[in-house]
């Protein structure tokens, strides 16, 4: 039986390697340190939790669910944006549900890109950029982001021809695997530039409510003029530590998002009603939960960097995500100090050329483990030879 070109050239997804290598040293007995998946440990708030158990218990949320979502939902995601952002979105035509942002993320080439289109995507980035586009038959084109330019896109360097031929665009601020930070004239340049060019504009802004020392990140919505060719993506995973029950949602043009409606209504049947309750609660979090879960994330970021500056590695302390990413020490490659980690201290990272050419010589370690995991984990490192 012959398998689609799709799938043969599908390369494994890239924690799908980490997890096997854990597994592997398991069965042999070793105890391992992962600081690879960015998964929280912290449980879903019990407030969140205890909408869920009451939900679950209303039989009209037994049925099928819609695509789009439910109206409170919407509407609740609406209210978030008012209240954070300050933008006004009308939750009937300018929001949708979504099963998780990494399905929205996915699906959203299928409505701007045919056979042979293009996409722009970032490097290093999320792999779904790419293999979302790949799926709809679409070519991806890398525009890398350096360290000089504090890993943000440079709009300068990208070629007119190219920037003619692009249908859609991914950005992502603050970055996955980087830890970068964007301001709003950073998203009035995006939006300027595909607004000239007539390209789709995609902003994954899944880290928004996870920052620290005091930096707010914007939304791209913001931007006068975004709502023309934008759509922002949102997650709840790792806002609520809910990476298991998969509630995201989308916003932007109301075009656009029809568009995703129409994609998902013919893939998917929606979200689980009580579990957008769930996200409808999450949604309301107060401020002062937020600030705590993240206090747990700075100290741990803190402990993270201090020790990797004092075994030789240059890590700074990023002020967004779960993330810190660190270039590997001279004579090393992503691939040969990843080996070295878990060969000689039993320690878990994710070699950065995972998230693409750009990302070699770098490596991530997310802070989603325990406190005495993590302590174990950088005493481990802290005893190893990196020379």
């Amino acid at each position: 039986m012959e398998l689609a070109k799709r799938v043969k050239e599908l390369p494994p997804y890239l924690f799908v390697g980490i997890s096997k290598a854990i597994a592997k040293k398991k069965e042999q007995g070793i105890d391992v340190i992962s600081f690879g998946i960015g998964d929280p440990d912290i449980p879903t708030p019990n407030k969140v939790l205890d909408r869920l158990k009451k939900a679950s218990d209303n039989p009209a949320h037994h049925k099928y669910p819609e695509s789009e979502g439910l109206p409170e939902f919407r509407q609740a995601v609406s209210n978030f944006y008012k209240n954070r952002f300050n933008v006004d979105l009308d939750f009937g035509t300018e929001i949708i549900n979504l099963i998780g942002a990494k399905e929205g993320i996915a699906h959203a080439p299928l409505c701007f890109i045919d056979p042979g289109d293009k996409a722009i995507v970032p490097n290093p980035a999320y792999p779904v950029y790419e293999i979302g586009t790949m799926f709809a038959g679409g070519e991806t084109v890398f525009i890398d982001l350096l360290e000089k330019n504090d890993f943000l896109v440079d709009f300068t360097s990208i070629d007119t021809k190219l920037a003619k031929e692009a249908k859609m665009m991914w950005i992502n601020y603050p970055n996955n695997p980087t830890g970068a930070i964007a301001n709003l004239d950073f998203f009035k340049e995006a939006v300027e530039f595909c607004k000239e060019f007539d390209i789709a504009l995609m902003h994954d802004a899944c880290y928004t409510e996870v920052t620290f020392d005091g930096y707010i990140a914007p939304s791209i919505l913001q931007v006068p003029g975004a709502m023309d060719i934008c759509i922002e993506f949102h997650s709840l995973s790792k806002t609520a530590n809910m990476t298991g029950w998969r509630v995201g949602s989308a916003a932007g043009n109301p075009d656009l998002i029809n568009a995703l409606m129409r994609v998902k209504s013919n893939i998917d049947s929606g979200l689980s009603q009580a579990i957008q309750e769930m996200g409808i609660e999450a949604l309301s979090l107060s401020k002062d939960w937020i600030n705590q879960n993240n206090d747990i994330y700075k100290k741990r970021r803190d402990k993270v960097v201090s020790t990797l500056n004092e075994i030789g590695l240059d890590a700074n302390a990023p002020k967004a995500t779960l993330y810190i990413w660190t270039k590997v020490p001279e004579g090393f490659t992503s691939a040969s100090f990843t080996e070295k980690l878990l060969e000689e201290a039993n320690v878990v990272v994710t070699p950065g050329n995972g998230y693409g050419k750009a990302g070699e010589v770098y490596v991530r370690l997310s802070l989603t483990i325990p406190d005495d995991q993590i302590d174990e984990g950088l005493k481990r490192l802290s005893k190893l030879n990196l020379k």
